[in-house]
C-alpha cells in the first residue's frame, strides 16, 4: 500500500506465477483438465537450467481457453498441461496467444486475437489501455471485475488453509473518476504518462479515466511546463493528491536538481493554470529524497467519513474519494465502548471515527509524513496519537491493556508472524483486518483462527475499480 503501484503489481504477478505454475508442473500429466491455483506466499525459485526453447520461446501462436483470473492482472491458459498467464484475456474466451518468456513451471504471453469473446467484454474507456500498465480489467464490465475480485479472494484464503464464509460481501461504488491520488513520470521530452504494461518506459497519456479530472489536467500543465526547462534538469517524476471535491491540490516533483528560483517559477505557474494547487514541494532524486524548494501549504483538509482531515505532503490517505466514507463505516461499523485501537492508523480516518463511539481511543503510527497529521486530527477527542511502529507498540503494551476491538490497516506485507502472535495474546473481543493483498491476509488469518478467532464477516472493498488491486475488511471475534 504504501509502495509503489508498479512494484506491488510485479510482485503479484510473480507470486501467481510462481503458484499456478508449480501446481501445473506437478498435476498436468495426471489431471491435465484440473484448475490451478493461487497459492499464499511462495518462495522463490530461481529460473535456472532453461533450454533454449524457454529461453527462446517460439513463435507460432496458441489457440488456448482462457480458464479463471489470476492476482496480478493477468488470466489462466494452458499449453499442453502448461500454466500460461495471459493478460487482456476473459475467463471463458477461446482466444490466439503468442508465448513471449517462458519459465520452468509457467509461461506468459500476449493475446493475439479472441476468437470467441466473453459474454462480460467491452470495450475499454481509455484510448491508453492496454500499452499502460496502469489498469488491468477495463475490457471487462464492472460486475465482471467484481466476480473476479471475490473469486480470487475466495481461492487465495482457501489455499492458504482457511475457512471462507459463504457469503463475501462487495463495497463498491463508481468505478470511473475515484482516484484522488496519481503518480507519473517524464519521459525525455518532457511528456507526462505512466509506465508501460511490460516495460519501464513512459506510456505519454492524454487521458486517465480512472483519475479525478483535476489530477489529470495538473498533470499535463505540469507536463507542459517541463518541456520549456533545459533538459538536465527537468522533473522525472511527479506526485498528485487532491480532495473529494477536486477544490486542493498537493503535488510532489522529484528531480535530478535544479535551483530553487527555477522550482518556485515552476509552481507560480502551475497554480496560476490550475488555481486549485495549494502546495508544491520539489526534491532531488535520490535515498533518502532532499528537498529542494517547497511552495505555498504542506497539507490539504479532506473532507470525509464525517470528520475533516488534515492530510500532509507524502502522507498515506485512501485513495478511492468515491469509497472512504464507506470502508470507514466497514471498519467501525457495530461496535463502541471503553477502549479501541487504530494500528497502522495514518492520519487517522479509523480513529476519528472511532473517537465517536468509544471512550478511549489509541491510534498508532510511526510514518513521518502522517504522525503529525495524526495528533492533529485527533485533537479535541478522546483519542490519543502513539509516535511508534505497531510492533513496539504491541511489545510495549503486552498484556497491560484489552481493548474491546482492534482496528489493523498494515501495508502489502500484513502483520507477519510476531504481530499475530502478539495480537492473538492480547485477546481483543473484536478485530478488524482491513487487508490489501489477498496472500498476506490469508497466512495472518490463519494464524489468529488458530488462536481462537472467527470471521464474522468478509468483504471485498473495491478501492481500485479497473485494476486488480483489491481490499479486504475482514471482521473477526472470540
Amino acid at each position: 500500500m504504501k509502495k509503489t503501484e508498479r512494484k506491488n503489481r510485479r510482485g503479484a504477478q510473480r507470486q501467481a506465477m510462481r503458484a499456478q505454475g508449480r501446481m501445473s508442473a506437478k498435476t498436468a500429466a495426471k489431471a491435465p483438465h484440473r484448475s490451478a491455483s493461487l497459492t499464499a506466499q511462495q518462495k522463490p525459485v530461481p529460473d535456472t537450467n532453461f533450454s533454449s526453447a524457454q529461453r527462446n520461446p517460439s513463435p507460432e501462436p496458441h489457440l488456448v481457453q482462457i480458464e479463471k483470473p489470476i492476482y496480478g492482472g493477468a488470466f489462466l491458459a494452458r499449453v499442453a498441461g502448461k500454466a500460461v498467464f495471459v493478460p487482456l484475456a476473459l475467463p471463458g474466451e477461446e482466444a490466439r496467444v503468442r508465448i513471449v518468456e517462458e519459465k520452468r513451471g509457467y509461461a506468459t504471453a500476449e493475446l493475439e486475437e479472441t476468437i470467441a469473446a466473453a459474454a462480460g467484454r467491452v470495450a475499454p474507456a481509455c484510448p491508453h489501455f492496454g500499452a499502460c500498465g496502469g489498469c488491468h480489467y477495463q475490457h471487462a464490465s464492472y460486475a465482471a471485475q467484481l466476480g473476479y475480485k471475490q473469486a480470487i479472494l475466495r481461492e487465495t484464503l482457501a489455499r492458504g488453509g482457511v475457512c471462507v464464509p459463504d457469503e463475501i460481501a462487495v463495497v463498491a461504488g463508481e468505478p470511473w473518476g475515484y482516484r484522488n491520488r496519481i503518480r507519473l513520470a517524464f519521459d525525455a521530452k518532457g511528456n507526462v504518462g505512466y509506465r508501460g504494461r511490460r516495460s519501464h518506459a513512459v506510456i505519454p497519456v492524454s487521458a486517465c479515466p480512472i483519475a479525478a479530472p483535476l489530477l489529470l489536467r495538473a498533470a499535463l500543465v505540469a507536463s507542459e511546463l517541463t518541456r520549456a526547462l533545459p533538459a538536465q534538469t527537468r522533473p522525472s517524476e511527479i506526485l498528485l493528491f487532491c480532495n473529494t471535491e477536486e477544490t486542493a491540490l498537493l503535488a510532489s516533483v522529484t528531480a535530478a536538481g535544479g535551483e530553487k528560483k527555477q522550482w518556485q517559477a515552476f509552481a507560480v505557474a502551475l497554480a496560476e493554470k490550475v488555481p486549485a494547487t495549494k502546495g508544491v514541494k520539489f526534491s532531488a532524486s535520490g535515498e533518502p529524497p532532499r528537498t529542494i524548494a517547497h511552495w505555498g501549504e504542506r497539507s490539504l483538509v479532506y473532507r470525509a467519513a464525517g470528520h475533516e482531515y488534515r492530510v500532509d505532503q507524502g502522507a498515506f490517505f485512501q485513495v478511492n474519494r468515491w469509497l472512504v466514507d464507506a470502508l470507514a463505516e466497514r471498519a467501525t461499523a457495530g461496535h463502541s465502548g471503553d477502549l479501541a485501537w487504530d494500528l497502522y492508523a495514518g492520519v487517522g480516518l479509523f480513529a476519528r471515527r472511532l473517537a465517536d463511539k468509544f471512550a478511549r481511543v489509541v491510534a498508532v503510527e510511526s510514518a513521518p509524513p502522517a504522525k503529525a497529521a495524526l495528533a492533529h486530527n485527533l485533537r479535541g477527542t478522546m483519542a490519543e496519537a502513539v509516535n511508534a511502529a505497531t510492533l513496539d507498540f504491541l511489545r510495549g503494551v503486552g498484556k497491560k491493556e484489552r481493548p474491546e476491538l482492534i482496528v489493523a490497516d498494515p501495508p502489502r506485507t500484513g502483520l507477519g508472524t510476531e504481530t499475530t502472535t502478539l495480537l492473538a495474546a492480547i485477546a481483543a473481543p473484536g478485530l478488524t483486518y482491513v487487508s490489501c493483498d489477498p496472500a498476506t491476509l490469508a497466512r495472518d488469518l490463519r494464524a489468529l483462527i488458530a488462536s481462537g478467532y472467527t470471521i464474522q464477516s468478509l468483504a471485498v472493498a473495491d478501492l481500485f475499480p479497473q485494476t486488480y488491486h483489491l481490499e479486504t475488511v475482514a471482521q473477526l471475534r472470540r
